[in-house]
C-alpha cells in the first residue's frame, strides 16, 4: 500500500516548536546536537532559513508532520571542502521526529522521494549525504536508497561518512518503482 508523502517548505511560525521538540528526542539529539533551549534554537533556525544555499522542509506522511529535511547545494557548504563537487551537486539531511514512525521501514521511501525530487534539477547528477559515522541505521537506509560510501570526513560538528548517490544508479535502481513525492 502506497502512503501519501508530502514535503512542505518550513514556515518559521508554523514549524519551529515542532522541530525543536524533535531535536530534544533521544534518537535525534546525539546526531544533530541541537537539544538547546528554544530561544537559542529559534536563532539557529532563523539563520538556517535565511541561508540561500539550503531549503528546509517538514515531511508529512498521510498528512501528519513526522520528519525534518534539509536539502542543500554542495557549493557553499562545508562539505564542498571534502571532495571535488560538480556545480549542481546537492546534499540532504533528515530525521524522523515522531517516535511512533521509528522502526517502521519508512525512512527508505521518504528518502527515495526526496532524492527523486532533488534529481528533478536536470543539472544535478549527484546527491551527497554525510550521516554521522556512528549512525548505522541511517547509513544502511542511505545504502538501500542507492548511496555509496566514499570516505569518513571531519566536519565542524561531527565525523560523517561521505556518501554519493549518482543519478544514473538511482534511476536504474528505482526505474520500475512509483515515486510519490509532493513538494510545496
Amino acid at each position: 500500500m502506497q502512503k501519501s508523502i508530502q514535503f512542505k517548505k518550513i514556515d518559521f511560525n508554523r514549524d519551529t516548536e515542532l522541530i525543536h521538540k524533535w531535536m530534544m528526542e533521544e534518537h535525534v539529539h546525539p546526531f544533530w546536537n541541537l537539544n538547546i533551549p528554544i530561544e537559542k534554537f529559534q536563532d539557529h533556525f532563523k539563520k538556517s532559513l535565511s541561508d540561500p544555499h539550503q531549503t528546509l522542509y517538514a515531511g508529512y506522511l498521510e498528512g501528519v508532520a513526522m520528519s525534518y529535511w534539509e536539502t542543500y547545494w554542495v557549493k557553499g557548504d562545508v562539505v564542498e571542502e571534502t571532495y571535488t563537487p560538480a556545480p549542481f551537486d546537492q546534499g540532504v539531511h533528515l530525521l524522523i521526529g515522531e517516535r511512533e514512525y521509528l522502526g517502521k521501514g519508512l525512512s527508505l521511501s521518504l528518502l527515495r522521494a526526496m532524492v527523486s525530487y532533488q534529481f528533478q534539477e536536470k543539472k544535478t547528477n549527484k546527491v551527497v549525504a554525510e550521516p554521522d559515522i556512528r549512525n548505522d541505521k541511517m547509513i544502511h537506509v542511505f545504502e538501500k536508497c542507492g548511496f555509496k560510501p566514499v570516505k569518513p570526513i571531519t566536519l565542524p560538528d561531527k565525523t560523517g561518512l561521505l556518501m554519493f548517490c549518482e543519478r544514473y544508479e538511482f534511476e536504474k535502481r528505482w526505474q520500475n518503482e512509483g515515486l510519490y513525492d509532493h513538494i510545496k
